[in-house]
């Protein structure tokens, strides 16, 4: 888990602490679909508690919240995968982000379970292609910030706004959501007028390829903001 650290590398962290990280209290179990008999094994798409709040051809956003004491039915993932984490069993996340592409070669299957005392929650965005050769044709513009991400599949931005301030008017040619990572009030305005309202951490917009906008911080405390889109054939 982390920013920037290679997707091989990532996967192979991840398999290594089977998403066990006690300094935040909470704790996943990793798993091949043989190990789980007589259990019921589901594809990601279907788990209940991952659940899908957006499509957008090959894309899915997924909010996913496992509560204290809760476990997850085994589930497959076969799809490169981008995580945005609101928070974890220990407390808040603001937002940080990680990736696993490996999935979309090779399926796994495992369950997620939260020891507590926290809620589990993350915002995954699912992409069900090959993804796209790097290239600078479909860069969104606007942007102030350098990606923190950035692979065939997906790009991720995070900013750090004060009270007051606000992006510059930025788009998107590919499709694109925006998550409040920390408690705070930020707008999300689009061109003609029409305004999303953020106003607690994990609340998300969407905006479509070529959309037009702007997020503003409009509370009296800093926000973190984290706009992810998936790479799409252009």
């Amino acid at each position: 888990m982390g920013y920037q650290l290679s997707n091989r590398l990532f996967s192979k962290y991840l398999s290594l602490i089977g998403l066990l990280a006690i300094c935040t209290g909470w704790h996943s179990s990793f798993a091949q679909q043989s190990e789980f008999p007589g259990e019921k094994v589901v594809h990601l798409l279907d788990e209940p508690r991952h659940r899908p709040v957006r499509q957008h051809g090959q894309l899915y956003l997924l909010d996913v919240r496992i509560k204290p004491g809760d476990e997850s039915f085994p589930h497959t993932h076969d799809q490169a995968i981008l995580l945005t984490y609101i928070s974890l069993a220990g407390g808040p996340q603001n937002g940080r982000v990680g990736v696993n592409t490996d999935y979309a070669a090779e399926a796994f299957t495992h369950k997620v379970s939260n020891a507590g005392p926290g809620l589990f929650h993350i915002m995954a965005l699912v992409h069900d292609g090959p993804g796209q050769p790097l290239s600078e044709n479909d860069l969104p513009s606007g942007m102030r910030v350098d990606p923190e991400l950035e692979n065939p599949w997906f790009r991720s931005y995070r900013y750090q706004l004060a009270p007051g301030e606000s992006t510059d008017l930025q788009s998107h040619s590919n499709p694109s959501f925006v998550i409040l990572g920390s408690e705070g009030l930020a707008h999300v305005s689009r061109e003609d007028g029409v305004t999303r309202e953020l106003a607690h951490a994990g609340e998300w917009a969407w905006r479509e390829q070529d959309s037009t906008y702007q997020i503003t911080n409009v509370g009296d405390t800093p926000v973190a903001i984290t706009v992810n889109e998936g790479r799409l054939q252009q």
